[in-house]
């Protein structure tokens, strides 16, 4: 099968980008040949990393907010317009099917932002679930590049470049529209690396004039673009779970300490009762970070050992580049899942930490 392309394939190629599967049949930037420096220069300056492999769903009438409330666990009947939440989408026994991102874009419109490999199956199932509602979700994927412009230097860059809206009065959590090149767009304060940044909503046929704006004004700021691998390597500094790789269809919130975004008070939706019982019980284990001793990574599923026993496994494990360490995530018994544990990765002690091994106030996020 042919894997698509995003609508800025060919400009990413012509910088060096060293593309690969990414799921929901495209094909993305992996790298632009060096992880490290693509890692480093978001945390210092400012990076771009094309997103637009996303899945992106309209969902507009009057059920679609009864239709969103249903299949995710967060409340979307509490957003107004102009607010995006984080959010699970979980089957029936309480197991995530994805982890995405919900934007109110008006009374009886909402935009749903699905994970890339995840597009198709969320697709599936809020179109299934809209069956019988007066509710219209549309897949928006194509139509829309995704562009997310990350680091330090991302507000005065874009202001600069965004004259029609104020980036400095938005909020964490919030969007707004503006123009950039003379394409309107939507910007919101989102994203995954835990630095000041955006992610832009641009019409995939004015996306061209999109990308290169932003490099034409970029050197000033440091601009430079990152793949997937930096992409990674950023979340695992700040302890954010990933679908696919931290957690899947036989792991809840509670198990990766998204439990604070499951509201039960909102009413009945899917996966609410299993998710009741565990919260009440507790789950048997918990997400956490490690890490580990020496400069090489541990593998996936490696074993995490303590009292001479497996309590646990990798999920995920790189250099942390901002930290000179290499670290992990794990899923371990919850009687070890405490800050400062002593455990054994390899045959090489490890620590356990339940806080974001960089920035771990979130003050980078805040500026």
């Amino acid at each position: 099968m042919t894997l698509r392309r995003t609508p800025f394939h060919a400009l990413a190629s012509a910088m060096g980008a060293q593309m690969g599967p990414v799921g929901g049949g495209f094909l993305n930037v992996q790298s632009y040949g060096n992880p490290c420096a693509e890692h480093l220069n978001t945390r210092a300056n400012v990076g771009v990393q094309d997103l637009s492999t996303m899945g992106k769903i309209d969902i507009k009438g009057p059920d679609s907010e009864a239709l969103v409330n249903h299949l995710i666990t967060n409340n979307a009947a509490a957003m107004v317009s102009g607010q995006a939440r984080y959010a699970s989408v979980c089957a029936p026994d309480g197991g995530c099917m994805d982890d995405l991102t919900v934007f109110r874009l008006g009374l009886e419109h909402f935009l749903v932002v699905s994970g890339s490999r995840n597009r198709l199956k969320m697709r599936d199932w809020f179109s299934a679930h809209a069956t019988g509602l007066r509710a219209y979700v549309t897949d928006m994927t194509a139509a829309v590049a995704f562009p997310t412009i990350q680091g330090p230097n991302s507000r005065a860059m874009l202001q600069a470049l965004i004259e029609d809206a104020d980036l400095t009065a938005l909020k964490r959590w919030h969007f707004t529209h503006g123009t950039l090149d003379g394409t309107r767009i939507m910007i919101s304060r989102t994203g995954v690396t835990g630095e000041l940044g955006y992610e832009l909503f641009v019409p995939a046929d004015e996306a061209a004039g999109v990308w290169n704006a932003l490099f034409a004004a970029g050197g000033a700021y440091g601009l430079k673009p990152y793949g997937v691998k930096a992409m990674f390597t950023l979340g695992l500094e700040k302890l954010y779970p990933a679908h696919g790789i931290d957690m899947d269809e036989s792991i809840t919130p509670f198990h990766v300490g998204t439990g604070a975004f499951v509201k039960f008070d909102k009413g009945d939706f899917i996966g609410r009762e299993a998710l009741l019982r565990l919260r009440d019980q507790g789950a048997p284990t918990a997400w956490v970070g490690l890490v580990l001793t020496g400069d090489t990574p541990a593998p996936d599923l490696t074993p995490v050992m303590a009292d001479g026993r497996q309590i646990g496994h990798i999920t995920y494990s790189d250099h942390g580049y901002s930290l000179g360490r290499v670290l992990a995530t794990a899923h371990v018994e919850r009687d070890f899942a405490v800050e400062g544990q002593e455990v054994t990765v390899l045959g090489q002690p490890a620590t356990v930490t339940r806080k974001p091994f960089f920035d771990p106030e979130g003050t980078r996020l805040r500026s």
